[in-house]
């Protein structure tokens, strides 16, 4: 313990105490063998040294060999001198002693001490309440409440330097306690010594459970007790997996999945708002009160645990849930968000499907759930769609100074997924396939029997698809494998998911994968309806409109140029941008202003896969409406007719010989009312409507 100095350029200097916190001093203490930071002290707590003052605006992620590893404001920057050594920063160890292992915290594992220059473990042999209070005082993590046997944390490597540990509990340090000698033992690392102190307040355990999964159990009036599971939720358990930094969670199985416990059952009626700090701040109905039977006992999944997990990510904030909020990533032992810059939804999808959350269906943007605090780990994130972690993706690299120091958290990133529902197979698309659903853990399939237009309205609305036009059989998309989650799904429509309709029970049915349940949404082959529309306008040139939320808008202007019209261009066939009008040059729309800031690069496929802000987010009128003028128009769209056109979407699934028409939202019903001689194909698929008449199928 002491003031913290960095012999460099053959001087002696120390440590400027900005932004010096515990992170910081835990690589301070293990730099020097000294076990793990019990404080980080301030203010020149050890007196104010002299000289250079080496290194200030240090950030560890704690994790580093070294501090000169961490991230810093510079050597010897000339700004430390004008506070001087009054702001010398310290710390203070817990000496040669750590507890570690699977599962392990700060203040549960394996007993490990540093002698002759290596960790070691002690042994079993006698270990009782007396010797863990030793260690539990010396880590500063209050009295001792359990001394697991048999290497409950794992076992571990190296030396055996302790046996027959016998402590009063009075003495200050374990190597203070009579003990056979250092290394003087005939045990095996199965034997491993191991403490848990007062200071860990609640733990997961139960048959299969790992440090971040299992049975729920709080210690209260000197014992350990179970949660009921009334009332218990995702809410209570985002409690739970923050207290023991455990990620977001990710389930909440009920009925004791990790088996049944015993004892007290200490809480029931949890009710959390999600932002507690610890379970026992949650509201209930008091320690001990409950009429509950252990085959209730409350059980979570967290997405942890870190020790296994390199890149873990998880979705935080305000309205956030399971399956949308902010983007959230754990790098170096610390959580840190993502930059909107270049964040669309491929980037999204990459998300959604790493959290096993279905297709993205937004890509928020400017601190949509919110703003975050501390690191910003990612920017210029680009991803294809495909990659199976986000980290996998392009990006400018890990906490890139500029984001942190100048807060740019307004612009975190965010997502918004489908949930535990999604469409794949052979040929589908992001509205269009075999419909899966996700439940304990695994992704399932739907069994057709009685599978109709109702049930697949639910899901395409799910999926923010429109409406439904088809409920193809017989695993049209292909046969799916694993589970059959569903089978005589009965829905009203009214539903908001498909798992709140009627159906016989997860995984009971008698079915076979031959029989998979599919969608065809009506937006299936359009994720974004786009038009050209307005005074002097024609099918390649006008105001541009998208379709979101069941109604067009127009898109403001700002930032608008070549390459953003380039995009819509391509995306409706009509060649390369001439220009891209801006000040509503086409006329002003009406309605809703959906994108703003757009900014593309103009490779993208279509607009909203662009940069922009969130859907309807803006500071524009109708005055700054955006348009297009195209250069050159493709040969096989030239022939389509201006007036009373209605251009459809269209998706070709070639093994079949069949063409499939997409409408859009209330055209299907003008579709159907127009005469049999109201369509006729022109090019590659292009359907038109050429006039109204009585109805046609």
């Amino acid at each position: 313990s002491g003031r913290v100095e960095i012999f460099h350029n053959d001087v002696w200097g120390t440590v400027y105490d900005y932004n010096w916190d515990l992170n910081d001093a835990e690589v301070v203490c293990r730099q020097l063998n000294c076990g793990t930071a019990l404080q980080a002290p301030q203010s020149a707590y050890f007196g104010a040294g002299t000289g250079q003052i080496w290194l200030g605006g240090v950030r560890c992620s704690g994790n580093e060999s070294s501090l000169t590893e961490c991230q810093s404001s510079g050597w010897g920057n000339s700004y430390y001198y004008y506070y001087g050594h009054n702001y010398d920063a310290g710390v203070i160890c817990t000496g040669p002693i750590r507890l570690t292992g699977s599962g392990s915290s700060r203040c549960s594992g394996r007993v490990e001490i540093y002698y002759n220059n290596s960790w070691g473990t002690a042994c079993d042999d006698g270990w009782d309440l007396n010797d863990a209070e030793v260690v539990c005082r010396q880590l500063n993590c209050g009295s001792a409440l359990e001394v697991p046997q048999s290497a409950h944390f794992g076992a571990g490597t190296g030396q055996i330097w302790l046996d027959n540990v016998t402590c009063s509990g009075n003495e200050s340090s374990l190597t203070d306690c009579q003990h056979s000698g250092f290394g003087s033992n005939g045990c095996e690392h199965g034997q491993d010594a191991a403490v848990i102190c007062s200071a860990v307040s609640i733990i997961l355990t139960g048959s299969g459970s790992t440090r971040c999964s299992g049975r729920v159990e709080v210690y209260h009036n000197n014992s350990w007790g179970t949660v009921c599971d009334d009332g218990w939720d995702l809410n209570d358990a985002q409690v739970v997996c923050r207290q023991l930094n455990c990620g977001p969670v990710l389930e909440v199985p009920q009925s004791a999945h990790f088996g049944a416990g015993t004892g007290q059952i200490w809480l029931d009626n949890v009710t959390c708002s999600g932002n507690e700090s610890s379970l026992t701040e949650c509201q209930h109905s008091g320690f001990g009160s409950n009429r509950c039977e252990h085959g209730q006992d409350a059980a979570v999944i967290c997405s942890g645990p870190f020790l296994f997990v390199y890149y873990l990510i998880g979705l935080a904030g305000s309205g956030s849930s399971r399956c949308s909020g902010r983007v959230e990533i754990f790098h170096n032992n610390v959580w840190g968000t993502v930059s909107d810059n270049d964040w669309d939804l491929n980037d999204a999808q990459v998300v959604c499907r790493q959290l096993n959350c279905g297709s993205a269906l937004q890509a928020p943007r400017s601190a949509y759930f919110g703003a975050g605090t501390g690191q910003v780990w990612l920017s210029g994130v680009s991803c294809s769609g495909n990659e199976s972690s986000l980290t996998e993706c392009q990006h400018s690299g890990w906490g890139n100074p500029y984001y942190y120091y100048y807060n740019i958290h307004y612009s975190d990133a965010g997502v918004i997924c489908s949930g535990v529902i999604r469409l794949t197979g052979s040929g589908s698309t992001r509205c269009s396939g075999r419909v899966e659903v996700y439940h304990s853990n695994s992704w399932g399939t739907v069994c057709d029997d009685g599978w109709d237009l109702n049930d697949a309205e639910v899901v395409c609305r799910q999926l923010n698809c429109g409406s439904a036009l088809q409920t193809p059989r017989t695993a049209y998309f292909g046969a799916g494998t694993g589970q059959i989650w569903l089978n005589n799904v009965t829905c009203s429509r009214s539903e908001s998911s498909l798992i709140g309709c009627q159906h016989s029970g997860f995984g009971s049915n008698t079915c076979e994968h031959g029989q998979d349940a599919a969608v065809i949404c009506s937006v299936f082959s359009c994720i974004d309806a786009i038009r050209l529309v307005g005074s002097g306008s024609t099918r390649c040139s006008g105001r541009v409109e998208i379709y979101y939320n069941n109604s067009w808008g127009t898109v403001c202007d700002d930032r608008w140029d070549l390459n953003d019209a380039e995009v819509v261009c391509r995306q409706i066939n009509c060649g390369s941008a001439l220009q891209a009008p801006p000040s509503a040059h086409f006329g002003a729309g009406t309605g809703q202003i959906w994108l703003d800031e757009v900014t593309c690069s103009g490779n993208e496929s279509s607009l909203t896969t662009c940069v922009h802000n969130q859907f309807g987010s803006h500071n524009c009128d109708h005055r700054e409406d955006a348009g297009v003028s195209i250069k050159t128009l493709n040969k096989k769209s030239s022939a389509l007719p201006e007036d009373n056109k209605i251009q459809l979407c269209k998706h070709t699934r070639t093994h079949k010989h069949t063409h499939f028409i997409s409408l859009w939202g209330h055209l299907i019903d003008t579709m159907l009312s127009l005469s049999q001689n109201a369509f006729k194909l022109v090019g590659a698929g292009v359907l038109v409507a050429t006039g109204a008449a009585g109805p046609h199928k």
